[in-house]
């Protein structure tokens, strides 16, 4: 993670199109300036990190499953729950499954875990769109290509 840059994600482990599922790997830094306020004395990654952690898997997922040829955008979290704390230097296993793809739109599945044990879970709503820069398009491919969810030898 680089929580400065919002780059939530470490590494995809599994992508599985036909199950439209997404398994990945996310360390939370032992420093960070955000822990610096959240909170003094007792550090915890923030809430809204957890859930972005959460979105980019699901975006992930998705920008797999178009073959990165759309750009999914986060529209809205139906229900988000935090378990439990996740402090600095956590390995977060994060989730995301595809339960509904719509025109335009979809509706992910997305959870993290802990050391086995679910810390925060998620449904979420993606809007999907043409890239809107070329700029973006290529960013995002690259990091595609760095997280492991688009070959080396993918041209998109």
């Amino acid at each position: 993670m680089r929580l400065e840059t919002f780059q939530m994600l470490d590494k995809i482990e599994t992508l599985d199109r036909e199950r439209q599922t997404l398994v990945a790997l996310a360390h939370v830094p032992r420093s960070s300036p955000v822990f610096d306020g959240h909170f003094p004395g007792h550090p915890i990654m923030p809430g809204v990190l957890l859930l972005e952690t959460m979105a980019q898997a699901a975006g992930y997922l998705l920008m797999a499953l178009n073959d990165f040829s759309r750009m999914p955008f986060f529209a809205a979290a139906k229900t988000a729950n935090f378990r439990a704390f996740v402090e600095p230097g956590a390995l977060l296993k994060v989730h995301a499954e595809c339960v509904h793809l719509g025109s335009g739109y979809a509706v992910m599945s997305t959870s993290l875990a802990c050391r086995g044990q679910r810390v925060s879970d998620a449904r979420l709503t993606m809007r999907n769109v043409p890239f809107p820069s070329p700029a973006l398009e290529k960013h995002v491919v690259r990091e595609g290509r760095r997280l492991g969810a688009l070959e080396a030898g993918t041209v998109c």
